[in-house]
């Protein structure tokens, strides 16, 4: 069904070019400048996807932030080898799954069709929230691969945190869309409300400087630059958590926090029509991404462009992963799932690669803030089912079976880092943008520009309405089809970033409609 937007209106993001130093495409364009910087300064692609990890934290503080959880996939170019990281969040050992007892109210509302629970003890509140893994990810891929010093890493988000996100009208729109829910916990209600229950308006004029209060979030950060990350899990930083959210209902203790690890783990390796492609192996949309474009490669016909055999093939493949995913994964998110989260990817110019994704799960994660740090807190514990008995049933001290999906991808002199958010959208963009590229020699800007399905679970394939016609056919003889526009809220589709190295040129960009999201390269004297 077409929306009331203009047909009419062409919106183009070229995205960034650098033949003698790295890019780093984010989604804020402030926290892409922070790892641009941090290139500049010497810094290796890890350190600089330490400080954007940190910077958009602040800036985008409803997506991600030291309370989430993601994944990272790299690539290390003297070893000519990729790397996987995973640091999803988890449940505590002191979980009680009595406590989330089945309302019989139907389905729970937000992400996920669970049964719904009492009072949505799983979705909002101090008792959805599991232990985090951000912090430890970031400061392991430190630890194995960073050059530059963990605090001048901070710095930048720190600097931003201390003037305090502009609220423009992207943000005033995104808090507004989670008004209600803020306005229950008097910690988030003080810092994104007025008056603890409207939403703060960024003003008519373009002189509005309206900015959000994140003095607590800058003196944790500065906390954690000056004690390490070790704080945040056996310090001070770590026992404010705790006390927080044990003083808001919620599980978590100092055991929790100090035994928790990251895992390095074997990237899962796809062959793929003469190239490479490398995910994070489990507990995330890696495999499902590997079975969906092994099942449709032999059918794709290389050309300037994907035809309606080639959409076929790959909505096919899709719909049978899927299949899969909720079948034996667990996995049993709503395809109509907003965008929570959020990507960057990273190249060096030694070629070194990041792709790293982070998330609170929903937009504002708990709906939940730590008086003590500063921080939003996630809702990691939705991720599970409160049914007992299910493959992903709710259990203390159990990994949270994560969307995200960053990848490494190669080919001949060619190599990429690409991820999104967007929830179950993610693994349907990332294969056909990693298609595009490698099937059609996209650059990146023309394959994150090029219209694109979503299957993503459920009978009906949505379809970008720039497809053509003879697409758009052969799609809906097949399958129950919808249209839908690209436009910057609500996504349709899932919001990419990716880089490209070919040879020794770097390029990159991000999802054309995202208001925030850029492309930004080193700058260098």
């Amino acid at each position: 069904m077409s929306g009331s937007f203009s047909r009419s209106q062409t919106t183009r993001k070229p995205g960034v070019t650098a033949t003698s130093g790295g890019v780093v495409a984010a989604q804020h364009a402030l926290a892409a400048e922070a790892g641009a910087m941090i290139l500049a300064a010497g810094g290796d692609a890890v350190d600089a996807a330490v400080a954007v990890s940190f910077a958009i934290g602040v800036l985008e503080p409803w997506m991600s932030g030291p309370m989430g959880g993601g994944a990272m996939m790299l690539w290390r170019a003297d070893e000519n080898k990729p790397y996987a990281l995973h640091y999803g969040m988890r449940s505590s050992t002191s979980l009680d799954p009595s406590y989330y007892p089945l309302s019989g109210a139907g389905k729970a509302s937000d992400l996920f069709p669970w049964e719904a629970v009492v009072e949505d003890r799983n979705v909002t509140g101090a008792s959805s929230i599991a232990v985090p893994g951000t912090v430890a990810g970031a400061a392991e891929a430190h630890r194995r691969f960073g050059k530059l010093p963990w605090r001048e890493l901070l710095q930048p988000a720190i600097a931003h945190a201390k003037s305090g996100m502009q609220v423009d009208w992207y943000a005033a729109l995104i808090i507004a869309s989670a008004a209600r829910e803020l306005a229950k916990d008097k910690d988030a209600a003080a810092l994104f409300l007025e008056d603890g229950q409207w939403p703060k308006i960024f003003g008519w004029t373009a002189l509005a400087d309206i900015r959000l209060d994140q003095s607590a979030h800058a003196a944790t950060l500065e906390r954690l630059a000056d004690a390490g990350a070790k704080d945040f899990y056996s310090g001070d930083i770590g026992a404010a958590l705790v006390r927080d959210v044990t003083d808001k209902g919620g599980f978590l203790t100092m055991e929790d926090m100090a035994g928790y690890r990251p895992e390095w783990q074997t990237p899962l390796h796809t062959p793929y029509n003469g190239a490479s492609i490398w995910a994070v192996p489990t507990l995330t949309a890696g495999p499902t991404l590997s079975h969906a474009m092994t099942g449709w490669q032999k059918a794709i016909t290389p050309a300037a462009a994907p035809g309606a055999k080639d959409f076929v093939a790959m909505a096919g493949a899709m719909r049978d992963a899927y299949e899969d995913r909720l079948t034996n994964m667990g996995d049993h998110e709503s395809a109509k799932a907003p965008g929570c989260t959020t990507h960057f990817s990273i190249v060096d110019k030694h070629g070194n690669m990041v792709a790293m994704t982070q998330t609170l799960l929903s937009i504002f994660g708990s709906k939940t803030l730590s008086p003590s740090t500063g921080l939003m807190m996630n809702n990691g514990i939705m991720w599970f089912d409160p049914e007992p008995g299910k493959a992903n049933s709710i259990a203390p001290g159990k990994r949270c079976l994560m969307n995200v999906c960053p990848v490494i991808g190669e080919k001949g002199e060619k190599r990429f880092a690409l991820g999104a958010s967007g929830g179950r959208k993610i693994m349907p963009a990332v294969g056909q943008i990693a298609s595009f590229l490698l099937d059609y020699g996209m650059s990146m800007q023309d394959a994150i520009e090029a219209p694109r399905i979503d299957v993503s679970g459920g009978d009906t394939v949505v379809a970008d309405e720039r497809l053509s016609a003879e697409i758009m056919q052969a799609l809906s003889a097949r399958w129950p089809l919808a249209t839908a526009q690209r436009i910057p809220f609500p996504y349709a589709f899932a919001c990419p970033a990716g880089v490209l190295r070919d040879g020794s040129t770097n390029s990159g960009t991000t999802e054309t409609f995202s208001p925030w999201g850029d492309g930004v390269a080193e700058l260098r004297d």
